[in-house]
């Protein structure tokens, strides 16, 4: 008896090579359906359906990740490595499947830099009741199965080596396909789970926390400020950074939706086509204030080197940052800084969240504690999604029905827009507010105002959500932002700009973000052989006295 019980336990236990092989079943028929979505997608629009092509794709799935889980399935590391591999492509199969978002270098960026409170935005019981079926429960199976103690190196090579027999055979009839569909839809090899995301975790990984260090670089260490006028006012600038608001959803830039309710009034000027820098707040806002362009921006070089803040504050700027977001992504690391507390019970915040409007709470006693010409920077958490609703109080509530939940894929594409919509009018009232306040002070200070935000968003467009594409075939939606700008009478004459010029300018030209570092420095009357004229966006309607 007791033998038959020994010999049944030993057909239960599973080996490490028969592991490996139930899983990568797993990650083929399950954990990458999104790819297969996708993929059945693009070859039914191009009206090439190749019915073998498609059908082969688990098979050469399998075959990958079975080589990949051989690899690493080894007594005392197997089942750990496993159960995290599972969790998290559940977590990332949900994000594409839902949101169409790949998981590349700058969303593993993003995630790694997300605080708390962001990163709660993204729960809801649709994302919690996948991860449960397809992330926790299969880990629970993963963590009481019975192994053998025993390694068949054998077996395990004999599966790599019929792993590999299975993909040459499937690139033998498929590889001009394979090859033309990759080139002309190179997000595909994003989807694939876990070797796309594994490897943009690597890279970012390496480069965070292994690469070599940078020498820091100090730039306009020239930098100066120089009068060019008579006025006894000091300067009082706003720049307002937006989140994750769109220039297509703006009134001002030809919607059709009255979300500028209150700007309109103020006699601001929009400019229309202005490129955001990067998909992503880790990417734009750092990159808006260094001194390189989109072009030419690597993290490593842009935040081991002077941006236009450090400048500034050489220059004798006084500067504050006001922050209601996600941080300032280190731009900001060397001037004062405040951070809304979420935590507090007032007027603008209900213990999980702030609406914008705080952030002009004690604004006056920050503009009085300030010295000489100054700036305040005020970043907004804007229309942060995927829960939109939480971006604006019940009376602000302009577009009707909203989508009340963060899971907006779940949401019809009405009440999507309508949330979204929204954040932009209730955004536009702080604006407004803000506007206001300079107003207030014009007698004391020439004042100015300049928002813009750091990217634009995807509602649902051809099924994609949110932002964080990578930047070459991100949708326009994620890569045009608004920007806007506001003067008073003493503010153009100090400054001597010739607004209907600008207005012109606005609705003509072409601008980036590559525009902010050189714009912020000339607009201060900041001098500096950094400094690129044709990079400022007030320089063509500005006459230098």
């Amino acid at each position: 008896m007791n033998l038959k019980l020994e010999s049944l336990s030993k057909i239960n236990k599973k080996s490490y090579f028969q592991l490996s092989i139930l899983i990568a079943l797993y990650y083929a028929l399950i954990i990458n359906i999104p790819f297969y979505i996708k993929l059945y997608d693009i070859l039914e629009k191009s009206n090439s359906m190749n019915i073998g092509l498609f059908l082969s794709m688990p098979i050469f799935i399998f075959a990958i990740t079975n080589i990949l889980f051989n690899l690493i399935s080894w007594p005392y590391i197997a089942k750990p490595i496993f159960i995290f591999l599972i969790l998290t492509s559940s977590i990332v199969s949900y994000v594409i499947y839902n949101y169409g978002i790949s998981v590349d270098y700058g969303m593993i960026q993003n995630t790694f830099e997300t605080d708390i409170g962001e990163a709660k935005s993204y729960l809801s019981v649709h994302s919690i009741f996948w991860v449960t079926i397809t992330g926790i429960i299969p880990s629970l199976v993963v963590a009481f199965v019975k192994i053998k103690k025993r390694v068949s190196i054998i077996k395990k090579l004999v599966s790599i080596f019929i792993s590999i027999l299975i993909i040459l055979l499937i690139a033998f009839f498929y590889f001009k396909d394979l090859s033309y569909i990759g080139r002309k839809n190179s997000e595909l090899k994003e989807m694939i789970v876990p070797t796309y995301y594994l490897s943009s975790s690597y890279k970012y990984i390496r480069s965070t926390y292994f690469s070599i260090p940078v020498v820091y670089k100090k730039i306009g260490e020239d930098a100066k400020q120089i009068s060019s006028n008579t006025s006894k006012k000091p300067t009082l600038f706003f720049f307002v950074l937006g989140e994750t608001a769109r220039s297509q959803n703006y009134q001002l830039n030809g919607y059709p939706r009255p979300t500028n309710e209150y700007t309109s009034k103020q006699n601001v000027i929009s400019f229309k086509d202005v490129a955001s820098c990067g998909t992503a707040t880790a990417v734009s806002v750092p990159c808006m204030f260094s001194a390189l362009t989109r072009e030419e921006y690597q993290e490593s070089i842009a935040k081991h080197q002077d941006n236009a803040i450090d400048i500034l504050k050489r220059a004798g700027i006084s500067l504050l940052w006001k922050e209601n977001d996600g941080g300032d992504k280190d731009v900001a690391d060397n001037i004062t800084k405040t951070t809304l507390n979420r935590e507090e019970i007032s007027e603008f915040c209900n213990g999980n969240n702030c609406y914008d409007m705080a952030l002009l709470e004690n604004l006056d006693s920050d503009i009085k504690n300030m010295q000489g010409n100054r700036i305040i920077f005020i970043h907004l958490m804007g229309s942060h999604g995927p829960n939109y609703f939480k971006r604006y109080p019940d009376n602000q509530k302009k577009f009707a029905p909203d989508c009340q939940r963060n899971d907006v894929e779940n949401c019809s594409s009405e009440s999507i827009i309508n949330s979204y919509d929204n954040t932009i009018h209730y955004t536009d009232f702080v604006i407004s507010k803000l506007i206001d306040k300079l107003k207030g002070v014009s007698d004391q200070y020439n004042t100015g105002l300049l928002y813009l935000s750091d990217h634009g968003e995807s509602l649902g467009e051809n099924g994609v959500f949110l932002h964080g594409l990578p930047y070459s075939f991100a949708p326009i939606y994620q890569r045009r932002v608004p920007l806007m700008l506001w003067m008073s009478d003493d503010f153009e004459k100090t400054k001597n700009i010739d607004q209907a010029c600008l207005k012109n300018e606005a609705q003509n030209s072409s601008i980036s973000q590559d525009y902010i570092f050189h714009s912020l420095l000339g607009i201060m009357d900041v001098t500096t052989s950094v400094y690129k004229p044709e990079l400022d966006l007030y320089k063509k309607c500005r006459e230098i006295k």
